[in-house]
């Protein structure tokens, strides 16, 4: 009986302090207004403790449904009137609305027999668009200058076509742009300036059919489409060149004009997010009409996709044709990385030997697609997800240089 009488009396004095006496935690959720799909994003949960004495905290934090974890906790330990902080990292394969449910706190005195369940934070929602982490990180690579991720510098093979002004010659100058006519005139050596051709269209094109389901490390081709899309438009605007975009599948779905204009890219970004695929069949047919119609001016035409075998490029190489006719054209898909991975290997028996020779046949098929679009005078990149956006706007940044936009 004294037992469990002081047992009793104990566990009332922990239910005292931790319900009659003032005081509670609070708590914060310290993250970027909304998330970089595909990237990193750090939360930070600051505590306060108001309790006049120390006390044990459970952090119970209700991540949002599309994560599919339902036991995220930590512990810690707080001093009388003393703040913690907890950080991690989450990683949104999907883009969309992510809500976070209330932060829960269950909290403990040192004697801890009572238990207390507190609301810290309240619920919040958090959108995920497309990665403009990636778009800051690309945004060095604007100026051919630079040599950043990958990229490559390209060595100018001509002037264009702009011309700027006529100038003194100074050491330096190349001596392909004397002006002689201007020379003769002034008594002095002079030459021509150039500057870079400006104001031309780029259109991202973005394939939304079956094809672009396909996953990889938990996002889809699409999603790194979109990604990439996002990454390179930025850098078109940034060269002063005109950022457009187009999305289709068996029907165009946004049609955004090239322009320069403020806001532009807040526009493109936002139908970004937009994007959804669907199991529907490509109508390359119908995006032919669409580019014919609406995009008078020539231009240059990214068109994000994924041909698996050449019967698939058969299919629409004619809708192709037509559209490199018009403009140019570069048909952007995606290597199998697995298939390469299944090559490397050394198998040990007949089940392996016959994987990798069907592995090595799928692999010969995308090589033969990028001969066959060269063919044509299509212009192509066979890449992997990684390396999307790098390769994407080396590709700009080259054929801009060369002055084939």
């Amino acid at each position: 009986m004294i037992i469990t009488g002081v047992g009793l009396l104990v566990t009332l004095l922990d239910y005292y302090l931790l319900y009659g006496i003032k005081g509670t935690i609070k708590g914060v959720r310290i993250m970027k207004p909304r998330f970089s799909l595909g990237d990193e994003n750090q939360v930070s949960i600051s505590l306060a403790n108001t309790y006049p004495f120390p006390v044990r905290v459970k952090i119970m934090e209700q991540l949002p449904v599309q994560f599919q974890v339902r036991d995220f906790s930590r512990k810690t330990n707080m001093e009388k009137a003393g703040r913690v902080s907890i950080h991690y990292k989450i990683r949104p394969t999907t883009r969309g609305n992510y809500e976070f449910g209330s932060l829960l706190c269950y909290v403990q005195t040192q004697i801890g027999l009572v238990q207390k369940r507190i609301e810290a934070a309240p619920e919040i929602n958090i959108k995920v668009f497309p990665s403009f982490l990636q778009l800051k990180q690309h945004q060095l690579l604007a100026s051919t200058e630079n040599n950043f991720a990958g990229i490559r510098k390209v060595r100018r093979l001509g002037h264009s076509m702009e011309f700027e002004k006529i100038k003194s010659y100074v050491i330096g100058d190349d001596v392909r742009t004397i002006n002689w006519k201007a020379t003769a005139r002034s008594g002095d050596l002079m030459v021509n300036m150039y500057t870079d051709a400006r104001e031309q269209q780029v259109y991202a094109i973005i394939d939304k059919g079956r094809t672009m389901r396909m996953p990889f490390e938990g996002m889809t081709l699409l999603d790194y489409s979109i990604n990439a899309s996002l990454s390179l438009l930025n850098t078109v605007l940034l060269k002063n060149d005109r950022a457009g975009l187009i999305s289709f599948s068996n029907k165009i779905g946004n049609l955004i004009p090239a322009e320069r204009k403020t806001g532009q890219l807040h526009v493109l970004m936002e139908a970004l997010y937009r994007q959804q695929t669907d199991f529907m069949e490509s109508d390359y047919e119908m995006l032919l009409a669409t580019v014919l119609k609406r995009i008078n001016q020539r231009s240059f035409l990214l068109l994000f996709t994924n041909f698996e075998t050449m019967t698939a490029l058969e299919r629409h190489l004619p809708f192709l044709k037509r559209m490199a006719a018009r403009h140019l054209l570069c048909v952007v898909f995606f290597q199998n990385s697995l298939l390469q991975t299944i090559q490397e290997q050394q198998p040990d028996n007949t089940e392996g030997i016959y994987i990798k020779t069907i592995a090595g046949h799928f692999d010969y098929e995308k090589k033969q697609i990028v001969a066959e679009l060269r063919r044509h005078g299509i212009v192509s990149i066979l890449t992997t997800p990684q390396k999307l956006s790098v390769d994407v706007i080396n590709k700009y940044l080259e054929l801009k240089a060369r002055q084939m936009t």
